[in-house]
């Protein structure tokens, strides 16, 4: 649902599965509230928008240890966004030009103090949620979906 609004059979084709397994997923998930249906073009069709743009896990208490579902899930995440980026890397010589000028593959090295960084942070989402395909209504005709990854931690060469 990061591109916006799919039935259950658009997302039975996105993770290899059935859409009667999907749409049985998707009403637990509306029933918790993470996902919402919404009114078809066509009467027929059932599709479903997510309610939320992220998702925060992990320890209520930051000073508190890893959970080993919480460290499972951030790898699974860094070997998905990792792979993304290898397959987008791959096809950037076949894209238009103009996307071609448009995509960025940036590291930074920054020298700034925990608040600093929270600060960054904080300033860079403010900007980006405008944006966030799944919620972005009035976007204009021409646009795609674009992956944005931003990570940010302490070096671990750092004392």
């Amino acid at each position: 649902m990061s591109f916006g609004d799919q039935t259950a059979a658009q997302c039975a084709e996105a993770v290899g599965s059935t859409a009667s397994n999907c749409s049985y997923h998707l009403r637990a998930l509306a029933r918790v509230g993470l996902v919402e249906a919404v009114s078809s073009s066509d009467g027929r069709e059932r599709p479903w928008r997510a309610t939320s743009t992220g998702l925060e896990f992990g320890p209520a208490d930051p000073a508190g240890g890893p959970t080993a579902a919480g460290e499972a899930l951030e790898e699974l995440l860094l070997a998905r966004g990792e792979e993304l980026t290898r397959r987008a890397r791959r096809r950037h010589h076949d894209q238009p030009p103009d996307w071609r000028a448009a995509e960025a593959y940036h590291e930074y090295a920054l020298k700034l103090t925990a608040s600093e960084l929270a600060r960054l942070v904080g300033q860079i989402d403010r900007l980006v949620r405008p944006f966030i395909a799944m919620t972005r209504d009035e976007a204009p005709g021409d646009a795609e979906v674009a992956s944005l990854r931003l990570l940010a931690f302490r070096h671990p060469q750092s004392q």
